[in-house]
């Protein structure tokens, strides 16, 4: 049976603003409801900051409703005006094409295209706007659009007041297919909720009352909160920058790391809007996490639930041991040559093509770790250097064959966090 979409949403810490929640509400306890969100595909990957409105989407279908997540195809060639101060390099069609294709195949990590009323669909809105005449868009769409009402906007009124920033005509259009897109999903496809971030709210409006204007339909609009971390930073970024769905832009390794590092003032709500555990079960992890939070319980079951779901159970399973290895959780000698190659990815690596043994001092010049060898006689003395895991305190001390795991690896640590390795010839 379907449930209360709006209600399970908001005890998460998910709902911003919604235009009729009460009733939104009773139609969700009565019938399957057709909600979208809209992805603009101006770049080739989503990322963390998206994901609210990706698993308001995925909640929306496991409460027994239906998913649509939008292409902008269309709406991709002009560029959504929101939120920005200038006007964006507009895409070729190619490019924008292109996006929508990457950004399909990241969403299916979280929705189900295939279980029967209820399943998630993917449509293009150039498949309709490429076809529409302009004289037919001013006359059935414009009209319902007064230009008072456009230009009280607050972002469109701040760049019409400023002669630098500037709104041209081609982004103030978005605002007219975006509600074109919503009354077209309306009729054509029985989608009768439109969902986005906070500031979306301006733009779901207008498809609200184009539908209403047009047809006398009522439809539902839901905004989700803008997510911030205790530090009042917008949420989804790290010290590199946005934190990319694709493995090619953060790897999967990184991924997982940024989910680790969480501020523990976050991890709760962090749970509630990223994790598909019941409150019940997150108040349970929260409980167990306020006893030992030096252990990081809570941010490594969402890191592992996360990079599961993104990037699959095997990755998941591998940059979590590569985790546990890199901060001496597990012993380097268990681990095998694949965990070894995900590390040698994500941490300093050098290669040494002399025969062994080597002196230790060697090593740590040729890892980087140290910058000449009097610094690492120095490190060694002062219990900082660990070969392996095992604290190195002989000086003359080498490296030899009984020390190469798996791969040709050897581990070194200078300090407390500076890990590097060691890769002889195979």
């Amino acid at each position: 049976m379907p449930q209360n979409f709006y209600e399970i949403m908001t005890r998460r810490g998910f709902v911003e603003w919604c235009s009729h929640p009460e009733e939104l509400g009773r139609k969700m306890e009565q019938e399957i409801v057709t909600g979208y969100v809209g992805f603009d595909p101006s770049a080739d990957s989503l990322h963390v900051g998206n994901m609210v409105p990706i698993m308001g989407l995925a909640w929306l279908q496991k409460l027994g409703h239906r998913p649509i997540a939008l292409a902008g195809g269309g709406t991709g060639l002009i560029g959504d005006p929101s939120g920005k101060t200038r006007e964006r390099a507009l895409l070729s069609a190619d490019k924008v094409a292109y996006n929508a294709e990457c950004v399909k195949k990241q969403l299916a990590r979280f929705l189900d295209f295939d279980c029967g009323a209820t399943s998630a669909t993917m449509p293009n809105n150039y498949d309709w706007l490429s076809g529409i005449g302009f004289i037919e868009f001013l006359r059935d769409t414009g009209k319902y659009f007064p230009v008072s009402t456009l230009v009280n906007r607050e972002y469109v009124r701040s760049r019409v007041e400023d002669p630098d920033k500037s709104i041209t005509y081609t982004e103030m259009s978005y605002i007219l297919l975006q509600a074109y897109d919503f009354d077209h999903m309306y009729n054509a496809m029985g989608c009768s909720m439109q969902m986005g971030g906070n500031d979306q709210q301006g733009n779901i409006i207008g498809g609200i009352d184009l539908i209403r204007k047009r047809s006398g339909g009522q439809a539902y609009g839901l905004t989700f909160q803008l997510l911030l971390t205790a530090a009042g930073t917008k949420f989804g970024k790290s010290e590199d920058g946005a934190v990319y769905l694709d493995p090619q832009k953060t790897s999967p390794y990184k991924f997982y790391q940024f989910w680790v590092n969480a501020d523990d003032r976050d991890i709760e709500r962090l749970h509630r809007m990223y994790s598909f555990e019941s409150l019940d079960a997150i108040a349970d992890v929260m409980e167990r996490h306020s006893a030992r939070p030096e252990r990081r319980e809570a941010q490594k079951l969402l890191a592992r639930e996360m990079t599961a779901r993104v990037h699959g159970d095997d990755v998941s399973r591998r940059v979590r041991d590569a985790s546990s290895v890199l901060f001496g959780e597990t012993g380097v000698k268990s681990a095998d040559g694949a965990l070894l190659d995900t590390l040698a990815a994500e941490i300093p690596v050098g290669d040494v093509a002399s025969p062994l043994p080597i002196p230790l001092l060697d090593g740590l010049v040729a890892s980087g770790g140290v910058s000449s060898k009097g610094e690492g006689r120095r490190k060694i003395r002062e219990g900082g250097v660990y070969l392996n895991g095992e604290r190195a305190t002989d000086e003359a001390a080498a490296i030899t064959s009984g020390d190469l795991l798996p791969g040709g690896y050897v581990q070194l640590r200078v300090g407390k966090k500076d890990f590097r390795l060691l890769r002889f010839n195979r």
